[in-house]
């Protein structure tokens, strides 16, 4: 049995995923860009269902494609 299925249904979801962002962007301050690209990649896979709209959501995209 698991208490949590799948992360949506953890209590601190959305705290927890934006904390995906903020690692990123720990990184790419800290000249890590292999490291930053994943904590991206980890955050978007997470908030891979929601509105393309969001504020956050833009400036994360924006953020990681400057880490090409």
């Amino acid at each position: 049995m698991h208490i949590y299925p799948d992360s949506r249904s953890e209590p601190n979801f959305v705290t927890g995923s934006l904390a995906h962002l903020q690692i990123g962007r720990a990184y790419a301050m800290a000249g890590d860009t292999s490291k930053a690209k994943s904590a991206y990649q980890d955050f978007f896979t997470l908030w891979k269902d929601a509105d393309p709209d969001i504020p956050i959501l833009k400036e994360a995209k924006a953020e990681y494609a400057r880490l090409q």
